[in-house]
């Protein structure tokens, strides 16, 4: 899983990031432009923002967010504990209120309570996709009684398309979710995993189901329909 963390303070940033560590992969943002562009994205399963930011504050960027349908949920951060204040984040769509300082097995388990509520890995091992199972936990794929060969960053492609099927997904969004940030590749890396997982799928009948959007991206459709 992904998670986002828009904190000003370097050291309380790393901190979050170092205690997150064993649930999340973490991006980090130290001002609220730099965290509003890759919140933009849609690739995190959790974001943590602090309210007091430079540029934008934290409401601002919530608000924005929110306007463009982004729904990832969103625990705030921030030194005011007031009723006012948590009132505030809330209808600007936050989904948590966190006040500094706190312990950091309370923001692990406002973590997991969040992912669990908003349905993410914590609570699923499995998913399907027609008759196409994947077992989250141990990475394997199957198809009936049969087992789908997949290495790592084609099984993970495959769950991403999955969680996400009927949407098209952007090549740098699939980059920047399976990769990471700061990847040394490029996102023509993205073009050589889909086809691999295709032509795999396709002793199965099954490449049918993965559309390519071409120059845009990829999805995985009920419909099967053609390329475009």
């Amino acid at each position: 899983m992904k998670l986002l963390i828009i904190e000003d303070d370097p050291h309380l940033s790393d901190t979050i990031k170092e205690t997150t560590q064993d649930m999340f992969h973490t991006q980090q943002a130290f001002d609220g432009e730099e965290g509003l562009f890759l919140a933009e994205q849609n690739i995190f399963d959790c974001i943590i923002l602090d309210i007091m930011l430079p540029y934008l504050n934290g409401y601002e960027v919530l608000k924005k967010l929110r306007s463009q349908n982004i729904t990832t949920p969103v625990i705030m951060l921030t030194a005011k504990d007031g009723i006012g204040d948590k009132i505030q984040g809330f209808k600007a769509g936050a989904d948590d209120y966190l006040a500094k300082p706190f312990h950091r097995e309370e923001l692990l388990l406002r973590l997991e309570a969040i992912v669990r509520r908003s349905g993410g890995e914590l609570k699923q091992n499995t998913l399907s996709f027609k008759e196409l199972k994947l077992n989250i936990k141990n990475k394997t794929a199957q198809l009936g009684e049969e087992t789908v060969k997949l290495n790592g960053k084609q099984f993970d492609l495959l769950e991403y398309l999955v969680n996400n099927k009927n949407i098209i997904l952007t090549k740098e969004q699939i980059f920047d979710r399976i990769w990471g940030f700061e990847s040394d590749t490029s996102t023509t890396v993205v073009e050589v995993y889909a086809s691999n997982l295709r032509k795999t799928l396709k002793k199965f009948n099954y490449d049918q189901y993965i559309k390519t959007f071409r120059g845009l991206g990829y999805m995985l459709s009920d419909a099967g329909e053609q390329d475009e």
